[in-house]
């Protein structure tokens, strides 16, 4: 089976792999489709992720749907065989404190698919065949094809950031950044009620993805003169709460500037590693609540709820392209002045 392996900076290769066999409470997935995410944009061209930096060749990706092969062990409660399914990229430990206190998505020492963040690294899916704990997986709601589908894990991420801040029903919602993840927390901030969402970002592309995620103020963020942006200071125009998804110290500082008096902020971009300056006066004197966003738990059920009941959303998925092609994928996926989310065809 081909699979995509990245052994340093700049070194991703599409290699063949043996078939992996599913052992006792596994389950053996053919994959479908794997969406390239940022972080795995980091390992191809930076050779790790902030801290955690490859010290062996991985098999990347954690945005992977399919159909269910086979299993180790007999299991009536696990889907059928034949099933399409979504795959849960987290396998927490259950017995950490952060555990014990209902926060698995930070658990001290979870195994995350395609990441280098504990040695061994945890071996990704972006693979024809790939073996996971089989309550992994989630069966897709009706209606909901693969393509879409392979969207439930970016857009956890979004609602998780969006539970994060709070209620929005009825509130003004600023986002730094309509990338993939920021156009999806578009669409979750929407989905929770919010009344009126403003995207900021240096892309007229990017903006225009926004747009589809159900934006109604779009602003370039190199240009101060756009009529979209709030007034600073001004407190009748002020947004109640912000998520800085751009991970960029600029987006925070525009989260900070324009969020109300007690708002909200929920940094969920990653910020380059070491120190980030960052206007903390103003998280005094306003009295900003200023909140992380790492990952999701359950999230990922209600994300394909409502991928299943907003069909609109597969127009954030701007190209698929054959495994064999993996290096043009994350080229493209890269340059998001020409794509959104760019998934990855392995066949099936």
């Amino acid at each position: 089976m081909l699979g995509c392996v990245i052994h340093g900076r700049g070194d991703l290769r599409v290699e063949e792999l043996p078939v992996p066999e599913p052992g006792p409470g596994e389950a053996l997935v053919a994959v479908r489709y794997g969406g390239v995410c940022g972080s795995d944009l980091h390992y191809w061209r930076h050779g790790g992720v902030g801290d955690f930096l490859l010290k062996e060749p991985m098999l990347l990706g954690h945005e992977v749907v399919g159909t269910v092969v086979s299993y180790g062990t007999p299991d009536p409660s696990a889907p059928a065989t034949g099933t399409a399914v979504a795959v849960h990229p987290a396998t927490p430990c259950g017995v950490c404190p952060e555990c014990a206190d209902g926060r698995r998505h930070v658990c001290r020492d979870t195994r995350y698919l395609g990441s280098a963040a504990r040695f061994p690294h945890v071996q990704g899916g972006f693979a024809a065949r790939i073996v996971v704990p089989a309550e992994q997986l989630r069966p897709l709601p009706e209606g909901l094809e693969l393509r879409r589908a392979a969207l439930a894990e970016p857009l956890s991420v979004a609602l998780h950031a969006v539970r994060r801040a709070g209620p929005v029903a009825g509130k003004h919602v600023l986002v730094t950044g309509s990338g993939p993840i920021g156009c999806l927390v578009v669409a979750a901030a929407r989905a929770a009620g919010a009344a009126r969402i403003t995207v900021t970002d240096l892309l007229p592309a990017a903006l225009e993805y926004a747009r589809l995620a159900g934006a109604d103020t779009v602003v370039r963020a190199d240009d101060p003169a756009d009529a979209g942006w709030p007034s600073e200071g001004a407190e009748e125009d002020a947004v109640d709460t912000a998520v800085e998804a751009s991970g960029a110290a600029a987006g925070l500082d525009t989260c900070l500037r324009l969020v109300r008096r007690g708002g909200v902020v929920v940094q969920l971009g990653m910020l380059p590693p070491g120190p980030t300056p960052f206007a903390g006066n103003l998280v005094v004197s306003r009295e900003i609540e200023l909140r992380g966003a790492l990952r999701f738990d359950t999230e990922f059920d209600q994300a394909l709820r409502l991928l299943a009941a907003e069909p609109a959303l597969d127009g954030l998925v701007s190209a698929v392209v054959p495994v064999a092609e993996t290096e043009s994928a994350f080229a493209l996926a890269a340059d998001r002045g020409r794509s959104c989310k760019v998934l990855l065809d392995f066949g099936g």
